[in-house]
């Protein structure tokens, strides 16, 4: 009994590995093939328009694009096996030391906007199943439908012209002020972490006036989906039976929200929340555009600007890893929160 259980784990892990390498593959694949297929010219990048045409197709020649599509590929995935992006035009330096440097940034930015959803989407979602179709419901649900309707990018000029510019409650684009530049050490790349590490407790107000208006902006906009996905799960559990029967036994309305509906609800939510954390880290580019935020994002959106294909590529590919791995690491969480849904595939 015990022989035919083990294998059957480890089929079912070989299946995930596999699946997982499978689908990194096909990111891989069609990042590398729709930046070949981008009216961009990388060689007129690097040498200029006015180069002569010697010098051109010397580069085209070094860049490899003299080759058949597949071979290029093959190339570049070796490449990629070994940890080389290769280099970024634009900063003449290995894009994986780029990635590194900036990929911080955006984790810090979007864990401190996921945490700002996580803590208002929920309860408001609860709200708004509890009180379903009264005006507490149309009241949260017409927050959540600004917030997902609404352009970002608008929102995020509204507020820096606001509170910014008119009230000055904030600072404004950047991470730090010019001159806190540089004289934190960068540790673990989240300013505000190292700020406290170097006991920089001025650096670390002026890091968090600085995030304050980006921050909240992603919160909002993962406020917004995470309340709205609670309250559709909620509502779901609030019509099931054992809900009745603890009211029929007489628990308090609190217990029976909080402690069974909102319980259960929770399982489905890992996957609403890895979700949203995987959007954040997508969508991050126009808001690191607008408020100048040293991310990935905005380095995403400076190297596609000129067209630094290697930069792209790599960026792309990061993010996209990130949010595969995230979608892997919710189901495994899905699977050891419910065990049915593991007795169910047996």
């Amino acid at each position: 009994m015990r022989k035919p259980r083990v294998l059957k784990r480890l089929r079912g892990v070989v299946g995930f590995l596999l699946s997982l390498a499978v689908t990194l593959f096909g990111l891989v694949l069609l990042t590398f093939l729709i930046g070949r297929v981008v009216p961009i010219d990388p060689v007129l990048k690097i040498v200029g328009e006015k180069a002569p045409e010697a010098v051109y197709q010397r580069v085209y020649l070094e860049l490899g694009l003299d080759k058949p599509l597949l071979v290029q590929f093959g190339n570049y995935l070796s490449q990629l096996v070994r940890g080389d992006f290769g280099v970024s035009f634009s900063t003449t330096r290995p894009v994986l030391k780029d990635l590194l440097g900036f990929f911080p940034a955006t984790l810090e930015l979007a864990t401190i906007g996921l945490l700002i959803g996580i803590f208002f989407g929920v309860p408001m979602g609860v709200a708004s199943a509890y009180w379903h179709d009264k005006w507490p419901d149309h009241v949260l649900r017409l927050v959540g439908l600004v917030g997902y309707s609404v352009p970002i990018f608008w929102l995020g000029l509204v507020a820096l012209f606001v509170f910014y510019y008119l009230l000055n409650w904030v600072s404004g684009p950047g991470r730090v002020d010019v001159f806190f530049q540089g004289v934190v050490p960068n540790v673990t790349g989240a300013i505000l972490i190292d700020s406290l590490l170097a006991g920089e407790k001025e650096i670390f107000r002026n890091a968090i006036s600085h995030m304050a208006l980006p921050a909240l902006l992603l919160g909002y906009y993962s406020l917004a989906y995470i309340s709205r996905m609670t309250r559709s799960v909620m509502l779901q559990e609030l019509n099931h039976e054992y809900v009745l029967t603890a009211r029929l036994k007489g628990a308090r309305e609190v217990s029976v929200v909080m402690y069974h509906a909102l319980r259960n609800a929770a399982i489905p939510l890992i996957t609403v929340i890895a979700l949203s954390y995987g959007g954040l880290l997508e969508g991050s580019v126009l808001i690191e555009t607008i408020f100048g935020w040293p991310g990935i994002g905005n380095y995403l959106f400076s190297s596609l600007l000129a067209a630094d294909m290697n930069a792209v590529l790599g960026g792309t590919i990061l993010v996209g890893t990130v949010f595969v791995l995230l979608n892997t690491f919710s189901d495994l969480l899905y699977r050891i929160a419910d065990p049915r849904s593991q007795d169910g595939k047996a």
